[in-house]
């Protein structure tokens, strides 16, 4: 099939679409349609088609607009619904579950503030295709953002039992852990002055515990005030998971600053079906060494072992010893003291100048305490303050006999050797993040 142009004489050529075949050794034609009325340009595009010749050049087939990166938000959002975040959040879709998808796919691609991941979602300042792909409204800003926030809170307790149900069952292992943030500004009843894992301490701060399963997964999270101590965050962990994930048989691990032995007694040991993993604090071990019950010679061939103590009835002590976190330790202090003792000789030397010295124990002591205060030093000098002089010197001793236990941990736990074995209580304890 084909067409083709036939001359009429005086008038214009006739266009015909025409088909031929071939009868008894000669080609026969066939006129199928005349086509002499329509225009050129359809002529010639019908011409094209029976020639299977694009109609447009590529170049000319479409017209590229604006870009959206896709293959990061294809994967981040395909895993957030192949594991069915989205019903836990709401069973209905809604705008309020569309913004908070969309903010929490935004926070795993490129964490930023609320302005600017609605800045990521504007047509004209758009960073991605998750906004299109969520077919979220046009004039999405930072206000609605926050409103979604609103709703996710009122919401929180229904999805942490959603995940408590998925993630948690009897005997389930829960790690615990608390962490901090410093506050900019002045409206949130939480934000306190307290300890600041930042280093911002001219910050107001807001404490906030976490709890997850073995595997690390988030089951629910807690917000506390600033000034908040990390052991009395306990109480309120264990009442939730008794009380509203109904658990009776659990194993709780936390690190040494939070499940202290206050905790313990007073939060831990009278539930009933509640067991934990935990650690003794520095002071703790060295009363063990000193009363001969952890002596060093137990890892000159393993890095491992078993001990019991009455200061700690029903409970399972075992010392580890880890050779590479030795090193590090021992490096560590190494560098601090000659820091803190590189800066404390400035001390000594501006008590000894001739122009200006550094005179009276209030304003030596002063500077002298934001050395120490510093790099956390001062129990390993001795400082002698005059009135017109300063000297220190090390308490070689106490250092000799801290770094004798450098790399030595002891785990303490209420978990019977039956359940868990020593080598898996360990392991336990190095799950939790802190």
């Amino acid at each position: 099939m084909y067409v083709e142009s036939v001359p009429n004489r005086n008038s214009p050529p006739a266009i015909l679409l025409r088909e031929s075949s071939r009868i008894g050794g000669k080609i026969v034609k066939r006129t199928l349609a005349n086509l002499s009325s329509w225009p050129a340009s359809q002529i010639d595009g019908l011409r094209r088609v029976l020639k299977r010749e694009s109609l447009v050049s590529p170049a000319d087939a479409f017209q590229i607009l604006r870009s959206y990166p896709h293959g990061h938000v294809a994967a981040a959002l395909g895993t957030f619904r192949r594991l069915g975040l989205e019903s836990i959040l709401s069973r209905s879709r809604s705008p309020e579950r569309d913004l908070a998808v969309g903010m929490i796919v935004a926070r795993i691609l490129e964490p930023a503030s609320k302005l600017a991941t609605a800045r990521g979602f504007h047509p004209e300042t758009v960073t991605s295709s998750l906004a299109a792909v969520l077919g979220l409204d046009e004039t999405v800003d930072e206000t609605q953002l926050y409103r979604s926030l609103d709703w996710l809170l009122e919401r929180q307790q229904s999805i942490e039992n959603a995940l408590a149900k998925r993630c948690l069952c009897e005997g389930s292992l829960i790690l615990y852990d608390v962490s901090s943030t410093y506050f900019e500004g002045r409206h949130c009843p939480l934000a306190r002055f307290g300890h600041s894992r930042d280093e911002r301490s001219g910050n107001l701060q807001i404490v906030f515990g976490l709890l997850t399963n073995a595997e690390g997964c988030p089951v629910a999270v807690e917000v506390f005030a600033g000034n908040t101590g990390d052991p009395t965050t306990v109480a309120s962990q264990i009442r939730k998971l008794r009380e509203r994930f109904h658990l009776k048989q659990i194993v709780v691990v936390g690190d040494r600053g939070m499940l202290t032995s206050a905790r313990i007694r007073e939060d831990l040991q009278p539930q009933e079906g509640l067991q934990w993993i935990s650690a003794l604090k520095s002071i703790q071990i060295q009363q063990l060494v000193q009363s001969g019950a952890l002596q060093l010679s137990l890892f000159d061939q393993l890095d491992l072992a078993e001990i019991q103590h009455v200061s700690y009835p029903g409970e399972r002590l075992i010392a580890c010893r880890n050779p590479l976190l030795a090193e590090e330790r021992s490096r560590k202090r190494n560098a601090l003291l000659e820091a803190t003792e590189k800066q404390l000789k400035k001390i000594v030397e501006a008590t000894q100048r001739k122009n200006k010295p550094l005179r009276g124990r209030k304003e030596i002591g002063l500077a002298v305490g934001k050395i120490l205060g510093r790099y956390k030093m001062g129990k390993h000098f001795s400082l002698f303050i005059e009135e017109d002089g300063f000297r220190c010197e090390r308490k070689q001793a106490n250092i000799e006999r801290e770094a004798a236990l450098d790399g030595i941990y002891v785990i303490r736990t209420s978990v019977p050797a039956e359940t868990f074995s020593s080598g898996k209580v360990v392991g336990c304890y190095n799950l939790n993040p802190a």
